[in-house]
């Protein structure tokens, strides 16, 4: 914000000044009227007190070490529906997969790598050191809905697998192109999670893993499909008819 709090309310109380104020000989011939005068430039300026408390509260709560961003919000249940509606149903096939032709974590920014990215995107009050390995923080996982102090105790899920992507079409990429899938923070790919349960759910399509809480099994089929549908990967035969299930309800 170039433009200062009290610029701005200087500017703001020329621009609400009345064009004139009775002199005082006028005032006393018209004290009615003079209160009125008075009665607005009060209020005038107690509006605009309140509208600067309220820019300085906004700027204070933008600025707070408690304010959190998480998962980039995915695209609508409707909207996650057509998309689904479109994508390629094909048989998967792992041949020639590792994971290694996936690189990440990459750096993203400074010393930032993208789980350092992450860490610090999803949590609160995170603390890094010069390296930006997170000392201290606190992460809610809503995948099982744990809180976690130690950034040890979770994993950076890839929210469509791996695995699943080359099984999809990933397999015909460059690397490069696999390269920005495994780093993708702009689509709703990569979320910080217990790391138990981003183990248990491994390479595992919604067909046969999803969220234990429930109230976060929309947002996750709807990250999925959207994925899904940027990146032009297939979908097999179950795994639409789960998502076909779970979407009916967003």
């Amino acid at each position: 914000m170039r433009t200062s709090l009290a610029s701005y309310r200087a500017l703001t109380l020329r621009q609400h000044r009345p064009a004139s104020i009775p002199s005082l000989a006028h005032q006393h011939r018209h004290p009615t009227r003079e209160f009125t005068h008075a009665q607005v430039l009060r209020r005038r300026r107690t509006s605009i007190l309140a509208a600067l408390t309220g820019l300085i509260a906004s700027v204070a709560l933008f600025n707070s070490p408690n304010a959190s961003a998480a998962l980039p919000t995915p695209v609508s249940g409707a909207t996650a529906r057509s998309y689904l509606s479109q994508l390629t149903v094909a048989t998967e096939n792992r041949t020639g997969y590792s994971r290694d032709l996936f690189p990440h974590w990459i750096t993203i920014s400074g010393a930032c790598n993208t789980r350092e990215t992450v860490l610090k995107r999803d949590g609160t009050n995170v603390v890094t050191d010069s390296s930006c390995a997170a000392t201290s923080g606190s992460w809610y996982s809503p995948y099982d809905g744990a809180t976690w102090t130690a950034a040890a105790d979770l994993d950076i899920d890839h929210l469509v697998p791996l695995a699943e992507a080359w099984d999809s079409g990933a397999s015909k990429w460059t690397t490069a192109q696999r390269q920005a899938f495994a780093n993708d923070l702009t689509r709703p790919q990569l979320i910080a999670v217990t790391d138990n349960v981003n183990q248990a759910k491994g390479d595992q399509d919604p067909a046969t893993w999803v969220p234990s809480r429930s109230a976060y099994l929309c947002t996750y089929v709807r990250a999925w499909v959207q994925v899904k549908y940027y990146y032009d990967l297939s979908v097999d035969s179950a795994e639409k008819s789960a998502l076909t299930n779970y979407l009916s309800g967003c």
